[in-house]
């Protein structure tokens, strides 16, 4: 017995020196390696970002100052320090030594603090006490700088695609130059129906950091040589000359990406209440000119509204309604095979339009954007005047046809000035061999709606826990238009440099719920308006038969038939409860059956295998015959 004891003691040693032997060989070995287990791959790399930092054509250098100890009693910016730390970590490691990283605490009134004022980036403590720095300065070889100059916690979704464009900015000395043509205030400047400044839009300011976007007039007739692509917005009321220009620079080889609408709500100006200004802005925007001649069917009449991808809006009711014409489109209405589109998650557009080829047309059409089969088409009038998402509802039925809402233009192009340039003015008259009349492949994305960059469509501002504004996405519409214009522009590796949305994630099946049960709701309701009008009808019917003349009292078949509808309308009012009622109730028992697989079926799961395997590898006992 003793010496089994012996054995037994020995055994446990021997298991706690591998324990311990196995932890510090982990904590050697295998320091540098996790496991994202998040769905949205939240701690990995992007594809994007791993091809910039593969193909970094130079040494870079990175300060990321932070003031440990003067933050050692803020724990909130210590935490995100040390995510921070991380990622720049992950940095490193995947740019195979290109990026060289010092981590420096600027303690008070010495060199690395002067370093980092020197550099721009912000005090947190603004004399409130010890400085504190928590950002991060670059460095390339020919000696040019870039800063992020504060990391906020509350941006932390966008980390990643921060610290990728400030890398880009100093890889890439020669970015390209995007010439942009607006109908939309984009740019922000003077309103003049507020009297104040407008703030440019995030989708602007954000592509500005990443290319040089040069401002265009709308009455040009010349573009400089050194523009890489053209960015038409909202197109409206464009001179002859322009679209000349236009014309003959896509023909020349420049690309373009393209943005028309039927109905623009960003562009819609309210009327000046004083009378002095201009009212109303012209809310929709096409190139007939330019499709005509291409072959491109875009139709300025009609709207796409589409039953699966509607999003809720609260109109002050209570209860949120679905707006057929405010699509949330899905990564099935994304084409996954193509470069501009693959890899995006959500995408939310605003009564937008659908692009189709006119028959005989000689170029093709490449979806990058489609609706589901639960759309159709309704005329774009019908949402100007909409008071009432609702009654877009009653009505729709489904067409069962996808709708093409931004697409790539593949093929030869003609030109849409045949008879050479517009005009009798002699400096528009180009000489005959400098006329374009064709191009054998074209290098241009159309997207048929305008809304898609604005702000409130995909991002929301907020305060951050330093006061400053911050931009937060909550939909992928920025990453789109950054990959057209680096698709069009050459820049392929800003591919699928996306910033990390903090997502809700949606439950498709109460989605569905709610969808089934907002059809009953609607069903119901249109049943007891359809109850009232027959009621008021049946009223005046029995009024009109009164031969008494008294028109103050109410006959007793009157009385009777209020009663009547009154009881139906009691009756149907509990319907609708009732609706409500087994709505939440199919609500409540999913999250009720979510919860027992969480707590008890999937640990018991775990448990069965966990002794299935020991039952399989256990040593079995051989039976011993005399």
């Amino acid at each position: 017995m003793s010496g089994q004891r012996q054995l037994a003691y020995g055994s446990l040693l021997v298991l706690f020196v591998g324990f311990v032997a196995a932890v510090i060989a982990s904590n050697s070995l295998l320091s540098g390696i996790r496991m994202d287990l998040t769905e949205n791959k939240l701690y990995t790399l992007s594809d994007g970002t791993e091809a910039l930092l593969a193909e970094l054509p130079e040494p870079i250098n990175l300060y990321f100052f932070f003031s440990e100890r003067s933050a050692e009693d803020i724990q909130v910016v210590r935490d995100y320090a040390a995510r921070v730390g991380e990622m720049l970590d992950e940095f490193v490691v995947a740019s195979n030594g290109m990026l060289r990283l010092q981590e420096i605490d600027p303690l008070p009134f010495s060199e690395e603090e002067d370093r980092a004022a020197a550099f721009g980036l912000t005090d947190l403590a603004l004399g409130a006490g010890d400085s504190i720095y928590f950002g991060l300065a670059a460095t390339n070889s020919i000696g040019e700088e870039a800063i992020i100059d504060v990391f906020n916690p509350d941006e932390e979704a966008s980390l990643e695609y921060d610290l990728a464009r400030l890398i880009y900015s100093l890889a890439t000395p020669d970015k390209g130059v995007v010439g942009l043509i607006s109908g939309v205030p984009m740019t922000g400047g003077f309103d003049p129906q507020t009297q104040q400044m407008r703030q440019p839009w995030i989708i602007n300011q954000h592509l500005r950091q990443l290319f040089e976007v040069r401002n265009l007039t709308a009455g040009l007739d010349t573009i400089d040589d050194d523009i890489s692509l053209l960015w038409i917005v909202h197109p409206v009321g464009l001179p002859e000359q322009t679209l000349y220009a236009i014309d003959q620079f896509i023909l020349g080889g420049g690309r373009a990406l393209i943005f028309v609408d039927p109905l623009a709500e960003v562009a819609a100006v309210p009327p000046d209440p004083t009378g002095l200004g201009a009212g109303g802005g012209n809310t929709t925007s096409d190139l007939p000119r330019l499709f005509d001649a291409w072959g491109l069917e875009f139709d300025e009449t009609q709207v796409v509204a589409d039953d699966r991808y509607a999003l809720a809006v609260n109109l002050g009711t209570g209860r949120p309604v679905r707006h057929l014409g405010l699509l949330g489109l899905e990564p099935e209405a994304m084409a996954q095979d193509e470069i501009v589109s693959a890899g995006l998650d959500s995408i939310n557009i605003g009564t937008a339009g659908h692009l189709s080829l006119r028959d005989g047309a000689a170029i093709t059409l490449v979806p990058l954007l489609q609706s589901s089969p639960d759309s159709d088409l309704i005329p774009a009038i019908l949402f100007q005047f909409l008071p009432d998402p609702l009654q877009l509802l009653d009505e729709f039925t489904p067409g069962g046809e996808r709708h093409v809402l931004a697409a790539r233009i593949e093929g030869p192009l003609p030109t849409a000035f045949p008879d050479g340039p517009p005009g009798d003015d002699e400096s528009l008259l180009a000489p005959p061999e400098a006329h374009l009349e064709s191009a054998e492949q074209s290098n241009v994305i159309v997207v048929a709606d305008v809304d898609i960059l604005s702000d409130r469509l995909w991002v929301q501002m907020q305060r951050s826990l330093f006061g400053q504004p911050i931009a937060t996405p909550f939909a992928n519409n920025h990453d789109f238009v950054a990959n057209a214009v680096a698709n069009l522009i050459g820049s392929e590796n800003l591919i699928g440099l996306k910033s990390r949305q903090t997502y809700l994630r949606p439950f498709d099946r109460v989605e569905a719920l709610q969808r089934e049960a907002d059809a009953r709701f609607r069903e119901t309701e249109q049943r007891l308006q359809a109850e009232l009008e027959e009621t008021e009808r049946r009223l005046g019917e029995l009024q009109d038969q009164r031969e008494d003349g008294a028109s103050l009292f109410m006959s007793e078949e009157q009385s009777a038939e209020i009663a009547r509808f009154q009881q139906e309308q009691l009756r149907i009012r509990q319907e609708l409860r009732a609706v409500q009622r087994e709505l939440d109730s199919s609500i409540e028992q999913l999250g009720m059956w979510l919860k027992l697989i969480n707590i008890v079926f999937f640990p018991l799961g775990l448990a069965l295998v966990a002794v299935s395997i020991y039952w399989l590898r256990r040593p079995r006992n051989k039976k011993v015959t005399a």
